[in-house]
């Protein structure tokens, strides 16, 4: 999948899609309310498509597929419950989330392709701050291969993706590692995979800043998806 582009569809031209930035921890459930309040909108036609980018607290969620013997630490944060697919992760503070609000009724209908679209542009991303990403057939997400002298290589993972549709509109997304406490991820098994681990740009050596990661992130989007067009977060309860 990896480098795939999802189905456009035709038609005339979309309006750019809003491209906000939250400065400040949002609170996941007022972000899940936001997000799904806008996507309802999104689907009546009363609001245009959104890629939103927050860091939350501390916390852990547990897809549809989660597994209760996958929460290590069940005490350690608080753990939410969420619709998107996949199984348990961690957001917190230094992780980029990205919350991605696409009309996929305009853009082909198509969940794998737009499953490897976030893929791609995870790795474009990557590029641009210095690391190589891949994709691995049967993990979905985006991994980076760390080799050390007299050991095997590793393949470690630097961004995850959890999507959820509804009437044919994305929410949740991805997370970027930028510079998060990985130790964190030790109350879980993220994903539900306990054969790889866990990295970040500052685990590889990259000391990129958030704007930097928003930066690459925003200029991958933009050829893989089509353009951007700088709005305001969604307002919270």
């Amino acid at each position: 999948m990896d480098g795939a582009e999802p189905a456009s569809g035709g038609g005339a031209a979309r309006a750019p899609v809003d491209w906000a930035v939250s400065r400040s921890p949002v609170e996941y459930e007022a972000a899940v309310a936001a997000m799904e309040a806008r996507v309802e909108a999104i689907a009546r036609g009363e609001g245009r498509e959104l890629v939103w980018l927050l860091e939350h607290p501390p916390l852990y969620t547990a897809g549809v597929s989660a597994k209760p013997s996958d929460l290590i630490a069940p005490h350690r944060f608080p753990v939410f419950a969420s619709g998107r697919g996949g199984q348990f992760t961690y957001h917190g503070p230094g992780q980029r989330v990205a919350y991605v609000m696409l009309d996929l009724a305009r853009r082909g209908r198509d969940v794998r392709a737009f499953v490897s679209g976030l893929e791609a542009w995870m790795i474009q991303a990557l590029s641009h701050l210095g690391v190589a990403g891949e994709t691995r057939c049967g993990r979905i997400g985006v991994w980076v291969v760390r080799e050390a002298e007299g050991a095997a290589p590793r393949e470690d993972k630097i961004a995850a993706i959890g999507v959820k549709l509804r009437r044919w509109v994305s929410f949740h997304g991805v997370s970027l590692n930028v510079a998060p406490d990985l130790e964190h991820f030790t109350g879980i098994i993220p994903c539900g995979i306990a054969d790889h681990g866990v990295t970040s740009l500052r685990d590889l050596g990259r000391e990129a800043t958030m704007d930097d990661a928003d930066r690459a992130m925003k200029g991958a989007f933009a050829k893989v998806f089509g353009p951007v067009a700088d709005a305001r977060p969604p307002l919270l309860a």
